[in-house]
């Protein structure tokens, strides 16, 4: 399936032009088959999800829903392959709250991965957070008129329409990404906690160039996937691209430091602010108006 004039890469974990019988199916009963908690899908509303997984964007796809990295769960025996020698006895938990020292919640971890001994006692864990991309403009719209007949509007041109769904990697990175790092990943790396992250490869090229380290030294692993086509089933796999290891401070440092702009550009514009301010403070009020409401004779001279 190609991009064309129509945002959506896959619905449902289908690409758009699959109507095999198990692409259909999730479809008609708004099924997930990437894990989420529940079988069907539950973005944005559970009785009426959102069912786009990915989004075009340029010349990649762009992974849209958090749930899309659940696919056969590779995201975890990544992670697990980072927090814990070869051959440790482990498994996942999803959606777990984590707690500041006066029990205010910092937010819910999207996976812990705990390893355990034979009586099936913690020995260790670590944490993965999972960042799928915020999405600027109107993505409900055009899921709305496919899903209403989706055989006859593979080929819809949505292009010309108001508010044309776009990959917001800038604010996913501000808004969520360096805050959930900032109070959760304070509290792991407190605690002397392995992160990982999981993002794709649309993300990571906004992002500012991370310090590496060697993996044993890294407190942070980045988990760096793409959706690549399979044209033997019309299907998009999660592949690993590439892993980066940081450390927890500097890979933060990084991320919330915002380059410099010019400072004769930020001078040009206060000054332009000034001058208007001056001009308009120069010009007295016209106060006429306001006058002839209290004087009759005026106002029926006019």
């Amino acid at each position: 399936m190609s991009e064309g004039n129509q945002p959506m890469a896959e619905v449902f974990g289908f690409c758009i032009d699959d109507f095999s019988s198990e692409a259909e199916r999730h479809r008609r009963h708004r099924l997930c088959p990437f894990n989420n908690r529940v079988p069907s899908c539950t973005k944005d509303k559970a009785n009426d999800p959102l069912g786009v997984c990915s989004i075009y964007e340029r010349d990649h796809t762009a992974i849209t829903c958090p749930i899309r990295f659940r696919q056969d769960w590779r995201i975890t025996t990544d992670a697990a392959a980072f927090f814990f020698p070869s051959g440790t006895a482990w498994t996942s938990l999803t959606e777990i709250r984590l707690n500041d020292r006066n029990g205010k919640p910092a937010g819910n971890i999207d996976v812990v991965l705990v390893a355990y001994d034979e009586q099936g006692q913690i020995i260790d864990f670590g944490t993965l957070e999972v960042q799928a991309v915020y999405i600027s403009g109107n993505i409900r719209n055009p899921f709305a008129f496919y899903m209403e007949d989706p055989a006859n509007r593979i080929p819809m041109d949505w292009s010309n329409q108001r508010n044309y769904p776009h990959a917001d990697y800038l604010s996913s990175s501000r808004k969520r990404l360096a805050p959930q790092l900032i109070y959760k990943g304070g509290i792991l790396h407190s605690w002397g906690k392995k992160i990982a992250v999981a993002i794709d490869s649309g993300f990571l090229a906004t992002l500012p160039k991370l310090p590496q380290v060697v993996a044993d030294q890294a407190d942070v692993a980045w988990f760096v996937y793409d959706l690549r086509y399979d044209i033997r089933v019309n299907r998009y796999q999660l592949v690993l691209e590439q892993t980066l290891y940081t450390q927890f401070t500097p890979a933060l440092q990084q991320i919330t430091t915002t380059e410099a702009g010019s400072e004769a550009d930020f001078r040009k514009l206060i000054q332009r602010k000034l001058d208007e301010k001056q001009s308009s403070a120069s010009i007295p009020p016209d106060t006429s108006t306001i006058l002839d409401i209290f004087n009759p004779d005026v106002a029926s001279e006019e």
